[in-house]
């Protein structure tokens, strides 16, 4: 005996196969779109069905943009500094960085991290392509704004060994600290560590 439609099971089962999503949170998406009008059910619907026809990726900076358009603004805007390339993990890094609103270069997407665990090796990353635009763009600084975690790390190191000591180029690393609040006793080794080596004169 089914006590559940088989339509909203496979409903619960599509929002559980999203990161993050336990059975119970699924659970709750689902019911909160059968209890709703099917406007809300609509909207959802469109949004993921015009989602992947909708996108594409910069051909210089591999950041999102939308279907059609071949170069983020981010990176033909003449405000933008192209001689300054603060290179992340994935898209959406952009956005935590733009909203600090104190960069002015542009941005490079690795399309994640070098992870062996996960399969996930430097060849299947866009690091050839910020080595190419490094001698394009005549690129004066790399920032480089990958996580404080193992993958980010040596992500990290391996660009540095992919642009070499031939290029002059200043390679530069977000700082890492304490975050406010946070006891010295809940910090984790890396970011202690890095709290450490950026330690500054009062």
């Amino acid at each position: 005996m089914q006590i559940l439609p088989p339509k909203l099971i496979d409903l619960i089962e599509a929002f559980g196969a999203l990161p993050g999503v336990g059975p119970r949170t699924a659970e709750r998406y689902a019911y909160y779109l059968v209890r709703h009008d099917t406007a809300s059910s609509q909207k959802l619907s469109q949004a993921l069905t015009e989602l992947h026809s909708g996108i594409g990726y910069c051909k210089k900076t591999f950041a999102l943009v939308p279907a059609g358009q071949d170069i983020s603004d981010l990176y033909s805007d003449p405000r933008r500094d192209k001689k300054v390339i603060a290179v992340v993990a994935e898209p959406f890094d952009i956005v935590a960085l733009e909203k600090t609103g104190q960069f002015s270069g542009t941005y490079h997407v690795l399309g994640g991290l070098v992870s062996p665990i996960d399969g996930v090796g430097p060849e299947q990353l866009h690091n050839a392509e910020l080595v190419k635009r490094i001698d394009e763009d005549k690129v004066k600084e790399i920032i480089l704004a990958t996580n404080a975690s193992v993958e980010g790390e040596s992500t990290a190191l391996y660009i540095q060994q992919q642009i070499g000591p031939d290029r002059k180029v200043k390679i530069t690393r977000l700082a890492r600290g304490l975050p406010i609040g946070v006891d010295l006793e809940y910090a984790d080794q890396i970011t202690l560590g890095r709290a450490l080596e950026g330690r500054q004169a009062l």
